[in-house]
């Protein structure tokens, strides 16, 4: 009778310890898909942090060639008027 009980005891522990391995299976996907989620919306996030700084950085490109191109504006201007209001001796 006693082998009977020792065995009965066996049983219950490792049922109980299968059921347990089973809910820690089960949260361990749950992690792994929240971590997954997680980690795909930092990407998209970063993503969208680099499109960006790729558009402010073009933008200055823009604006230094804009830059640039009013400078030589600016001395045509200037050399146009010298040459228009030059006094003649």
């Amino acid at each position: 009778m006693e082998e009977n009980k020792d065995g009965s005891s066996a049983e219950k522990f490792l049922k109980d310890f299968g059921k347990k391995l089973d809910q820690f299976v089960v949260e361990l996907k749950d992690a792994g898909n929240r971590a997954e989620v997680d980690l795909q919306k930092k990407y998209e996030e970063l993503k969208a942090s680099a499109q960006k700084l790729k558009t402010e950085a073009k933008n200055k490109e823009r604006w230094q060639e804009m830059e640039a191109g009013l400078k030589k504006a600016g001395e045509e201007l200037n050399n146009a008027f010298k040459a228009a209001f030059k006094k003649k001796p």
